[in-house]
């Protein structure tokens, strides 16, 4: 694999930089954090996707980019023969082959699936293959021998092996697993057989009982064949006799109907002939029902409107009353206008003398608290000040002549009198004063009357207020409640006069007397006017009478003349009881025979059924069994197989890590004797991979510190040569991301003349480092540094030998 250029857009800090590779030793030098380890993230992006990618895909993005700027990484490289350049975004990509226009693959991921089976390796083989990266060189150093076999086997891909084998180890568990269920599952092959004769003796049996039953039934159908004829023409009989005497006695019982059809209409006809002379008698007495009935239709409307009389009288009786009552309220409250006026003219007279006497209070009450606060103040001080002077007498005394002075603390000597003499003058001073503060907290101790006349004063005039804030009230009260009574008595007096307009439009005349007597007269003629209503139905029913008294003589001589021709028939049929039940019976107990029989032989038809499908069940069950212990077989042989199959992966891995150690010393020891000159031909693993230089066949138990590193090298190189040999690809690329760590000057230069010494092996070594010192040893220095203004990182190429002017100037060109 060769690697001809790269570019990167807002791909981390990487806002635009491009990135041409060639052959031979490359550096990517920079400061740390200026983004050089982002590029080798880039080409693993752009072949492996995302999985490749440190982070999540949101941190991808630059930070000084905005939402929507797209994030690709192009690829330009040459495998196998062939170039491919290969471009990935965040949410696309695209992979062309040896120039073309068309992508071979664009989608994300068919490009990386394309990419993973060109480079036959998977992303980690592909990092242990051509990266190694910081601090890996020496990474074995610090494992234990267990630890080191087992990244070798995981760096070799061996690791593959184990999980193969795990899986064939969990898959004959689970064969196991089935061959147990299968073993559990599966019946007895002799109680199967025991259970499929027991079900073909049982057919046996059922089907010589339905035979049997089949022959008794036969036998039955052929004796209910003999009888039905014979059955079926008694009972024709039998139905024509029940037939003659059904209707012989319809024909009687119709003559009957008629006969009294006939009755009844010559009773309704005698009661017609009786209401007729009663209607005639009742007409004269109903003569005055109609004029009787408009008068007291007429009389009900006069005591309807007596009734509504009567109650406008009452309405305006009580109107008038309500009128009289509003009309007085009305004059006792009329002066209350005026009233509010004088009210409220005085009421503001007395607040002011009211706050003016307030005011004066305060002040005249103020100036006496105040006097007696600064009296009472000056007695307290007056009082501390003389017992501080009395103190400072009784204590000069005591000290005499050769005393301090209490006020100044020096020796009295000559002053002593003179001191004392000014002590006792302040202390008849204090007396004198103390005695007039005392006098005059006694004189302020009461109120002085000038207050107590201004505060009598002031209540006086508070209650004159309260008593004319009430009285305005109770007329702002009446002055509201003259507009409602105005108002009331205004509505009341037209409602008076309608009331009394009403009851002089309501006619008079009313007679109750006479209404009474009219409505017991026509309360009585009613049930008479009821019953000749009666009566006249009666006399319009009379034509009907006569027609249905015809009809019912003429019903009554046919039915007379069907009755004599129904017995005459009766009489013809020759039909015996005795013999119709005898028949009857003999059809029974074949009927019932036919039913046992046909029952018998459904039982044993279902018995036969029965067995046969026991039989059936049975046959299953040893198929099933068979088809058990051949399933059980191939199960048996597929454990056998996958058994055989671990202790081969078992052998294999055996094998492989026995031959580990040999081809990795064979690949280190060519590896160390071109890097040295083949002043070390030999590099050896023992068995817990520790690592020991041979010297003509003499091991070195102590090697310098550059010597380590050349070892270490060596070690990881064979590593990536037996990983690209695995997976099919030549050895050409290297890249190697801060194998200086601590190294000092002269070790960094030893390591970069190894490296130069690859290069008849390695196509492209590519060396990434922030130590500026290894310039002078690379065939060409590709500069990455952070532009704190931009936020961005800053790419430039260089050859080795150019001066440093011509590499600051491709940086800021970049």
């Amino acid at each position: 694999m060769r690697l001809n250029s790269l570019r990167l857009c807002n791909f981390r800090q990487h806002c635009d930089s491009y990135i041409s590779f060639d052959t031979g030793l490359t550096g990517i030098i920079g400061a740390n954090g200026s983004g050089k380890t982002t590029i080798l993230e880039a080409i693993a992006w752009a072949l492996y996707g995302q999985d490749a990618a440190r982070g999540r895909k949101e941190t991808i993005r630059s930070l000084r980019a905005g939402p929507g700027a797209k994030v690709t990484v192009e690829l330009d490289f040459e495998l196998g023969g062939h170039r491919y350049r290969v471009k990935r975004g965040l949410t696309q990509a695209e992979l062309y082959l040896d120039g073309a226009d068309t992508p071979v693959a664009n989608s994300i991921s068919g490009v990386t699936d394309v990419l993973r089976r060109r480079l036959g390796m998977s992303r980690e083989e592909f990092f242990n293959t051509y990266f190694t990266g910081q601090k890996e060189l020496d990474v074995m150093a610090a494992m234990a021998p267990s630890e080191r076999a087992q990244f070798l086997s995981r760096v070799l891909g061996y690791e593959r092996l184990r999980i193969a084998q795990r899986l064939v180890k969990d898959q004959a568990r689970m064969i196991a697993a089935e061959a147990a269920g299968v073993r559990s599952t599966m019946p007895d092959m002799a109680s199967v057989e025991r259970v499929l004769a027991d079900a073909t003796e049982r057919l046996a049996q059922a089907s010589a009982r339905a035979s049997a039953a089949t022959a008794r039934r036969d036998r039955a159908n052929r004796t209910l064949a003999d009888v039905v004829p014979r059955w079926l023409a008694a009972q024709r009989e039998r139905e024509q006799l029940q037939e003659a005497l059904a209707e012989l006695r319809v024909a009687e019982s119709e003559a009957a109907s008629y006969a009294r059809d006939a009755e009844r209409v010559g009773r309704e006809l005698a009661e017609v002939a009786s209401a007729e002379s009663e209607l005639e008698r009742l007409g004269e007495e109903l003569a005055p029902l109609g004029p009787l009935s408009e008068e007291l239709q007429r009389l009900d409307q006069l005591a309807r409107d007596e009734g509504r009389r009567q109650a406008l009288l009452e309405q305006e009786r009580s109107l008038a009353e309500e009128v009289r009552r509003l009309r007085e309220r009305r004059a006792k409250i009329e002066t209350a206008p005026q009233l509010e006026e004088e009210v409220t003219l005085e009421l503001e007279q007395r607040r002011a003398m009211l706050e003016l006497v307030q005011g004066e209070l305060e002040a005249k009450r103020t100036e006496w608290v105040r006097d007696r606060q600064e009296a009472e103040t000056k007695h307290v001080a007056l009082r501390q000040q003389y017992a501080e002077v009395k103190e400072n007498r009784e204590r000069l005394i005591a000290l005499g002549e050769d005393g301090q002075c209490p006020i100044c603390e020096r020796t009295l000597e000559d002053h002593y009198r003179t001191v004392l003499d000014h002590l006792d003058e302040q202390l008849d001073a204090l007396v004198a004063d103390g005695k007039y503060y005392k006098s005059r907290l006694e004189q302020l101790e009461e109120m002085p009357p000038e207050i107590r006349e201004l505060d009598e004063r002031r209540r006086g005039t508070f209650e004159e207020v309260g008593k004319l804030e009430r009285r305005l009230a109770k007329v702002q009260l009446a002055v509201q409640e003259l507009g409602q009574v105005t108002r009331d008595l205004t509505a009341k007096a037209e409602r008076f006069d309608q009331v009394c307009r009403d009851r002089e439009q309501i006619p008079g005349g009313y007679d109750q007397a006479r209404h009474a007597a009219a409505r017991r007269e026509l309360e009585r003629l009613r049930p008479l006017d009821a019953r000749a209503t009666r009566l006249a139905t009666q006399l319009e029913r009379q034509p009907a009478l006569v027609a249905e008294r015809d009809r019912a003589a003429a019903g009554l001589a046919a039915a007379q003349s069907r009755i004599v021709a129904l017995t005459a028939r009766r009489n013809l049929l020759s039909f015996s009881e005795q013999s119709y039940a005898e028949l009857r019976a003999t059809h029974d107990a074949a009927a019932t025979e036919l039913r046992s029989a046909e029952l018998d032989a459904v039982a044993a038809s279902g018995e036969a059924s029965a067995a046969q499908a026991s039989v059936a069940r049975a046959e299953q069950a040893r198929a099933e069994v068979a088809q058990a212990r051949g399933k059980l077989d191939a199960l048996d042989r597929q454990k056998r197989l996958h058994d055989e199959l671990d202790r081969a992966y078992t052998d294999l891995r055996t094998d492989l890590n026995v031959q580990l150690r040999p081809e990795m010393s064979e690949l280190a020891s060519a590896f160390l004797t071109e890097l040295t000159d083949a002043r070390y031909d030999e590099l050896e693993l023992d068995d817990s991979y520790n690592l020991t230089v041979l010297e003509d066949g003499v091991p070195k138990p102590v090697i310098s510190g550059g010597e380590q590193d050349v070892a270490n090298l060596c070690l990881r190189l064979a590593i990536s040569q037996m990983i690209a040999e695995r997976a099919g690809q030549s050895f050409s690329l290297l890249i190697l991301d801060e194998v200086f760590g601590s190294l000092d000057e002269s070790r960094r230069q030893n390591v970069v003349e190894l490296l130069r010494g690859l290069g008849d092996r390695f196509e492209q070594v590519i060396l990434i480092t922030h130590v500026e010192q290894v310039r002078e040893g690379l065939d060409r220095v590709i500069s990455v540094r952070y532009d704190e203004e931009t936020g961005c990182s800053v790419v430039g190429q260089t050859e080795a030998g150019a001066p440093e002017g011509e590499l600051l100037a491709s940086l800021g060109a970049a």
